[in-house]
């Protein structure tokens, strides 16, 4: 099922019109835009923990951040831990977190619940860069990427063409999983065993018998499943096509390959939780994160292609992370309704079932 996102201002994203957008290309010549004035005190800030939160400290927040006399004060925790505690809080006077980093999905379900503060436009004047298809009203949205296969050329010879292969009892004890992703392996398994985006009902039965089948190994993080790629404990699996590239550029033995099944898309950005403190410093760190030269940074650092049309990096940077027009037009759509609806379901089965 394709999922429609209600732009500010805009029409809605779907599978046709981000195809149509990309088509057009991401890039534009940058028109200056204007910058919010720098706040002071303190900001907290919740994200994903590991190479990814030093990856926006280094392209983003420390040069255009802290340097302006902001202090940031991190909430490091994965996606199920940080969602529960903004949830917690938005019965609270006052919050703990005043800017917080979401999947789409994720930020989706937030702003069903209450939790996210419908932003003001005209506090961020870079807002006007971003892709219009990719603009909502909840979330800053800074990147966006797909999951693909990921496999080693030296053990897996021929390049795998589907997320089925992540059953095949070739590869018993050998397929690797990442335990923050359940949430996209679920789609994988809904999509290569006769489900839909809409409806994920066969996954389950699909992924107890890949329990069965191949003996997954479960990693708690991208930098422990690129560490048994790297050692060769595993050979296949699947991921972001950004962190494939990125630690093929390291020396990781892994390719990727795009499953017959389409990608299964998803973006990243921030907002602003309602219970928060530090209003200023928070809109301040939104438009930030658009300046061309964080979101280029933060693009050649992670591979993902960026939400602007005005990032600056090498072209060599812009070819290498792009997806071909022929695999954009593949992506398979999160609906993001059935997905809220469902996801604290999910979290507990994969948790209690698979994981058992």
């Amino acid at each position: 099922m394709k999922s429609k996102i209600q732009s500010c201002g805009g029409p809605t994203l779907n599978r046709r019109r981000f195809t149509t957008l990309l088509a057009g290309g991401l890039s534009a010549p940058f028109i200056g835009a204007s910058r919010a004035h720098a706040q002071s005190g303190e900001l907290r800030v919740a994200n994903w923990g590991g190479d990814w939160n030093e990856r926006v400290i280094r392209a983003f927040e420390a040069p255009f951040v802290t340097s302006k006399g902001i202090r940031i004060l991190h909430d490091l925790a994965p996606p199920p831990e940080r969602k529960a505690k903004l949830l917690t809080e938005r019965r609270l006077p006052r919050g703990t977190i005043d800017v917080a980093w979401l999947s789409d999905a994720d930020a989706y379900e937030m702003d069903q619940a209450g939790v996210l503060e419908p932003l003001d436009i005209s506090r961020i004047p870079n807002w006007q860069f971003i892709e219009e298809k990719l603009r909502v009203p909840h979330i800053v949205t800074w990147i966006y990427g797909g999951i693909v296969l990921m496999y080693n050329p030296n053990k897996v010879p021929e390049p795998p063409t589907s997320f089925a292969e992540l059953w095949n009892p070739r590869w018993t004890g050998r397929v690797g999983l990442n335990d923050q992703l359940y949430f996209q392996y679920i789609y994988a398994a809904s999509l290569s065993h006769g489900g839909t985006m809409g409806d994920v009902a066969k996954a389950f039965p699909a992924l107890l018998d890949m329990r069965k089948a191949v003996q997954p190994r479960l990693y708690p993080s991208h930098q422990a499943l690129a560490a048994a790629f790297q050692a060769e404990e595993v050979w296949i699996s699947a991921n972001y096509s950004s962190r494939i590239i990125q630690w093929m550029q390291e020396g990781v033995p892994v390719k990727w390959s795009y499953p017959k099944e389409g990608a299964i898309f998803t973006s990243f950005g921030a907002g602003i939780p309602k219970r928060g403190l530090n209003r200023d410093a928070a809109y301040f760190y939104l438009n930030a994160m658009l300046e061309p030269p964080a979101i280029g940074k933060i693009s050649e650092l992670t591979s993902y292609p960026a939400s602007t049309k005005n990032a600056e990096m090498a072209p060599d940077v812009r070819a290498r992370i792009a997806f071909s027009p022929d695999q954009v037009q593949s992506f398979n759509f999160v609906d993001y309704g059935y997905a809220a609806k469902n996801d604290s379901r999910w979290v507990e089965w994969w948790n209690k079932e698979f994981k058992a």
